[in-house]
């Protein structure tokens, strides 16, 4: 689904969000230099993998939260963690590096990504993620975007990061 498609499909779902266009942003340092209102509530999303690619997940955090894989690994229960290849990036959600977004789970087709969400995130009133392009930010409540994400059929968890 494209930027178009998924502000069709909240307008049909009745769901309240706005946007905010602004030039390309590939890294979250990139954003802030926009200075966009409530920028205090941009997520970054990172998607990773285990060592044997049998399992892939994306983990919607804080911006300003550090990981470390090798806990995140025992938080998740999984074999060693690392960052997903962008040919993987592309398969499973659809999405180009740097545009990397919890909506890229409704191009996974296969429901073989499992989505984590920092429980912090859902005492947020909105937060900010790209509308599968890094064009625009799109300004939804952490439980629509859980809704969104299981009734498209994949997992979401949540975790204390």
């Amino acid at each position: 689904m494209n930027q178009v498609e998924i502000i069709d499909m909240l307008n049909k779902l009745q769901m309240k969000y706005s946007v905010v266009e602004h030039p390309p942003a590939n890294t979250i340092d990139e954003i802030d230099s926009f200075r966009l209102p409530n920028a205090d509530l941009i997520v970054k999303n990172l998607f990773l993998r285990d060592d044997k690619k049998n399992n892939y997940y994306l983990l919607v955090i804080s911006k300003d939260k550090v990981v470390n894989l090798k806990d995140l690994r025992f938080l998740l229960g999984s074999r060693p963690l690392s960052f997903a290849s962008e040919n993987d990036l592309f398969r499973y959600l659809g999405l180009k590096k740097g545009s990397v977004t919890p909506l890229g789970i409704l191009n996974d087709l296969e429901r073989k990504v499992e989505v984590f969400i920092d429980e912090e995130l859902m005492r947020f009133h909105t937060i900010g993620i790209h509308p599968n392009e890094n064009t625009a930010t799109l300004w939804l409540s952490p439980q629509d975007l859980q809704s969104i994400i299981e009734k498209h059929g994949n997992t979401v968890r949540f975790l204390e990061v």
